[in-house]
């Protein structure tokens, strides 16, 4: 099993600028199935990425 802070929570934040590899995918899922505090970890990571994408089209409209 994959340790949160060491290989789970980088893997989050990597899925958002690039494609993972199948075992990295695969080990991931497994993983946030069993990581309650992963899985709300990654969607607030999400939620941040979206937010500061939106931020940045929007400044950019200046």
């Amino acid at each position: 099993m994959f340790s949160c802070r060491r290989e789970v929570t980088p893997l989050l934040s990597e899925r958002l600028d690039r494609p993972l590899l199948f075992r990295e995918q695969t080990n991931l899922q497994l993983h946030l199935l069993a990581c309650r505090s992963c899985r709300h970890y990654g969607k607030h990571v999400k939620t941040l990425s979206q937010l500061s994408k939106a931020f940045k089209k929007f400044d950019d409209g200046k």
